[in-house]
């Protein structure tokens, strides 16, 4: 089972790792710099919002 936290405020971050360790929960961090996952979510955003530009595959070495 996997559990994921979201908006949780750096104070806490100790006291839930203590907790997971107390219950021998393995914790990984997310391996993605913030930064850039907003980047790309804006990217996405962007595109759907006709902020883009769509270039044809065969177009693209002309």
């Amino acid at each position: 089972m996997e559990l994921l936290l979201k908006n949780v405020q750096k104070k806490h971050l100790t006291l839930i790792a203590e907790l997971a360790k107390t219950l021998n929960i393995d914790v990984e961090k997310d391996p993605y710099d913030p930064a850039f996952v907003a980047k790309i979510l804006k990217g996405d955003q962007d595109m759907k919002e006709g902020k883009g530009v769509k270039i044809n595959i065969d177009d693209l070495w002309k």
